[in-house]
């Protein structure tokens, strides 16, 4: 993409924001546009842009980030603007703006839908980042008559940004990501929502198992009811199974054996998310390092790491507040941790007997 000078953004929120960082970095002048004033002034102030930032370049790509509901409008006024760019949307479903498109037939061949599959809790540009999008899966869902050139540059641009391109109809990735991404979401809300009123003596004794299945329940409400609705057809027959199991986990509840089924078969459903890379999902030996609290314990970790050449795949961090020590616990493969393990020891650290799977 050494050939790209400039990009129009429409939309400044966190998907939008963490594409331009990211094409900042590369030296591309990126220019927002955003109904909030606020939102647009923190993203131009985050990509540099100012009235003389390369002003008399027209945009090569146009890029679409605002909610799907704003999409019919701003797309038909982004074209007439720009005639012959290319066009790409970020939206979260696909198939009603593809449809959109194809309307309009000058701009269906200069447009591919896409979608990167990278978000945050934080929305807007605050919680933007230029590195959001590496090594996540990005897909592409072009028009029936996108031009081959225009997926071929596309293609190049989600490349570039360190993501990996999937080609995917506008119908299947819009029931991919019903199951994937937008029923998660409902079921981490509806379990967050069960905690209101809960006593706060009980919801300080949250664990780390808590805070990870309703993560994504802080994300912005208003976002995500247009996701919902854009994707309704799709979602309501994965929230009916939903309903169907927990009725059945209800009824069943004096039966062990159900309980026994369900976590089996949950435990199976979790083992075919893919791992690290798009890869087939790994078991990992997890290592158990007491270390002290105290500035450059972790460092000093890492770097005992980096001396042996192991590499970490995930960690996690348990501290409760006035605690003296913290625990860290490294997921490796089952010969780096045995290599580690014993490299540690050797080297003084407080290191515990590994563990396999979960």
């Amino acid at each position: 993409m050494n050939s790209l000078k400039k990009v129009r953004i429409v939309g400044a929120g966190l998907l939008g924001t963490s594409l331009g960082l990211a094409l900042k970095s590369q030296g591309v002048v990126v220019d927002f546009s955003d109904l909030n004033p606020t939102h647009l002034a923190l993203a131009r102030d985050l990509v540099g842009f100012t009235s003389s930032s390369q002003s008399e370049l027209s945009p090569e790509l146009v890029v679409i980030a605002t909610p799907s509901a704003a999409f019919r409008e701003i797309i038909r006024e982004e074209f007439r603007l720009n005639p012959q760019t290319i066009f790409i949307d970020l939206a979260s479903t696909k198939t009603e703006s593809i449809l959109e498109v194809e309307m309009i037939t000058d701009l269906a061949p200069l447009f591919c839908g896409t979608h990167p599959m990278a978000g945050r809790e934080n929305g807007g540009p605050h919680g933007a980042r230029s590195d959001l999008f590496l090594g996540r899966p990005w897909v592409l869902s072009p028009t029936s008559t996108t031009q081959p050139e225009v997926l071929s540059y596309v293609e190049d641009l989600v490349r570039s940004l360190g993501a990996i391109p999937i080609m995917m109809s506008a119908p299947e990735h819009d029931r991919a990501v019903a199951l994937i991404s937008h029923l998660p979401q409902l079921t981490s809300s509806l379990l967050a929502k069960q905690l209101s009123g809960g006593p706060e003596t009980w919801l300080a004794l949250s664990g780390q198992g808590l805070r990870d299945t309703t993560r994504i329940a802080a994300s912005d409400p208003h976002l995500w009811t247009g996701i919902i609705f854009e994707n309704r057809e799709q979602l309501r027959p994965l929230l009916v199974g939903l309903r169907g199991d927990l009725d059945a986990l209800i009824a069943g509840l004096d039966q062990p054996g159900v309980t026994e089924t369900l976590l089996k078969d949950g435990r199976h459903g979790r083992s075919m998310i893919p791992g690290k890379h798009g890869g087939k999902s790994r078991e990992y030996t997890y290592l158990p390092i007491v270390i002290e609290d105290q500035a450059g314990q972790l460092a000093s970790l890492f770097n005992e790491c980096a001396k042996i050449l192991v590499n970490v795949e995930d960690l996690t961090i348990e501290h409760s507040p006035g605690q003296f020590t913290g625990l860290i616990t490294l997921a490796l493969s089952k010969k780096d941790a045995e290599l580690l393990s014993q490299h540690l020891l050797a080297s003084g650290w407080n290191v515990h007997a590994p563990r396999q799977g979960q």
